[in-house]
This record gives C-alpha cells, structure tokens and sequence, in this order.
C-alpha cells in the first residue's frame, strides 16, 4: 500500500501547488534567489553593518532581475512591433504554404491558411509581451521574501545546525549546503553561457544581415535560461522572421541550421564541461522537469524547475535511504564491475 499512499499524497501535494501558485511562487523564488546571493550578503557583511549589508545585497539583486527583465520584454517588443509592420510578409507565406501543402494532397490546407494567419502570430506576442511585464507584480511580491529571508538567514542557518548536532536531522546541514552551492554554480554557468549565446547569436544575425539583430542576441540569452524549450525558441523565431524577410527557404534553414549548432556547442558541449559532474543530471528529467514546473506555475516554473530538481536530487544523496534516487537520474554512465 506504501506506492499507492505515496502517489495520491503527491498528487495531492501538486495539485495544492497548482491551485496555490499565486502565493507558493513567489516563496519558491525568493528561497532560490536567496541561496544564489546570499555569499554576496556574506562579502558585505564584512564590511559593513547586518541591515545595510542586506539592503545592498537587494539592491544589486533587484538592479540585475530588473536589467534581465528589461532586456528580455525590449526584445520581445520589437519583434513584435516588426511583425505588425510587416504584417503583409507574413500572409503572403501563409498563402503559399496553404497552397502548397493542396498541392500536394493535403485537404486541410485551406482550413489551416483561414485560422493560422498573422493575426495569431501578433496575439502570441502581445501574450507574451502582456506576461513579461505582468512579472512585475511578481516581482514585488517576491523580493519582499526575499528581504526578509536574507534578515533571517543566520538565525535559519543556526536552527538547521542545531538539527544537525542533535541527530534530529544529521543529513541536513551537509545537504542545504551542497544544496546551496550547486544553485549558485547552476546559476553562474547558466549565466555565462546565456551571455555568450546571446552575443554569439547577435554577431551571427548580423553578419546574415538579419533585421533586428540586437533584439536576437537578447532573446537567445533570456531563453538559454529555460533548457531545452528556450533555446528551440531562440532559433525557430529568427528562422521564421528570416523566411519572411528574405523570402527563401533556404535562407531561413540556413539561419536555423546555424542557430541550432550555436546552441548545441554551447548547451551540450560547453556548459556540461563547466558545471562538471556535480550538475550531472538525467537530460530526460530535465526537461520533464521544465515542462511540469511551466505547466504548474508558468514561466517562472519553467525558469526555475531545474533549479527544483538540483535541490530535490541532492538532498535524495545526502540521505542513505534516498541515495539511489540520485544516482538513478544523474545521468552518468556507471563502470561494469570486474
């Protein structure tokens, strides 16, 4: 009975996530964010008092989400003021793959060209341009958390410990640790690698001669943060607007070609090297992982669903009962024994 109890009770504990997102989201991110900039806190506090220590620590914080999520909404935003202006480009497209595909036998070609025409493209814009700066309410919320976490985190820090002397709970200091330091390294490799991705990508469109080159380079580095769904993202759009732009298929394959070698040495060649095989995770659970979390809680689940997983995974190896769970989905391949 222990598999069936388990399963409704996690199905249970989702299902609460879900209908509480609003005020769960918020409390997630701001302990992720938290264990990211706390070593800052720490740095500061060196050289000046607790409070003003803990306030610059926000205000750096809050100066890099707020420049990311700058970045992230301008580009999207010109995109979409492009694909307005050249609204004619795109029905024009619409028109010769519906043709084509009757061409070729396929019935439900007009009925396809009727209801998937540009004004759904400017609807999925406008919907993502209405998400990204409703993130600021988000925003609020959750450094608020934030605030008051990095207030709290000595005396948290010192209650966990107690724990651990105690043998109450002996594996979770070492746990929230590890724990800690691979969302740091998770977020300091990511973040270096959107950078270089988004620079590589804004050299390569303009070099193409692909409009909106700058708006490229911004989208590849706020979607290389979302595994696996971000960056397909970040090369189908620039493949679709190339189409349109130069109106050769040869030429949006090539785009899209390039973009997704871009992508491939920087997501399975130089960030495994990177992070090292202390983020060593199942790519299958990774991005289940990105879609359950986006279908629970949004973008943000997405943004931070690996980050859950890391987490869940290294406290399952710093328990003697739960150790197999982290050895099963790390992903790395174990020697035969002789």
């Amino acid at each position: 009975m222990k598999f069936p109890v388990g399963l409704a009770a996690a199905i249970l504990v989702f299902a609460a996530l879900y209908v509480a997102d609003t005020l769960i989201v918020p409390v997630a991110f701001a302990v992720f964010v938290i264990a990211v900039v706390y070593p800052l806190q720490s740095v500061l506090e060196k050289r000046l008092p607790k409070l003003l220590a803990v306030l610059a620590t926000l205000v750096i914080t809050l100066a890099v989400v707020g420049g990311v999520s700058s970045v992230v909404v301008w580009g999207f935003s010109h995109v979409a003021t492009w694909v307005f202006q050249n609204t004619a480009r795109f029905q024009v497209l619409y028109g010769q793959a519906a043709t084509w595909l009757e061409g070729h036998g396929f019935v439900l070609a007009g009925l396809w060209a009727e209801h998937f025409d540009v004004r759904w493209l400017l609807r999925v814009f406008q919907d993502i341009s209405g998400r990204l700066q409703g993130l600021a309410s988000f925003l609020v919320f959750t450094f608020v958390y934030v605030l008051l976490g990095l207030l709290e985190v000595d005396a948290a820090k010192s209650q966990v410990l107690r724990l651990g002397r105690t043998g109450r709970a002996p594996h979770l200091p070492a746990a929230l640790a590890d724990t800690a330091a691979k969302l740091q390294k998770y977020m300091a490799v990511r973040t270096l690698m959107s950078i270089a991705t988004g620079a590589v990508v804004w050299v390569f469109t303009l070099t193409a001669g692909l409009e909106l080159a700058i708006a490229w380079g911004a989208i590849a580095f706020a979607m290389n943060y979302i595994p696996f769904i971000g960056p397909f993202v970040a090369t189908l759009l620039p493949a679709l607007f190339a189409l349109a732009q130069f109106e050769s298929w040869e030429m949006a394959l090539f785009v899209f070609a390039c973009l997704n070698v871009i992508q491939f040495l920087s997501g399975s060649y130089l960030e495994p090297r990177l992070a090292g095989k202390a983020l060593a995770v199942s790519p299958f659970l990774v991005l289940f992982s990105v879609f359950f979390w986006a279908f629970l809680w949004g973008i943000a689940g997405a943004f931070i669903g690996v980050p859950i997983l890391i987490a869940v995974l290294t406290i399952c190896a710093h328990h003697p009962s739960s150790r197999y769970v982290a050895e099963l989905f790390s992903g790395q391949t174990v020697p035969e024994e002789i």
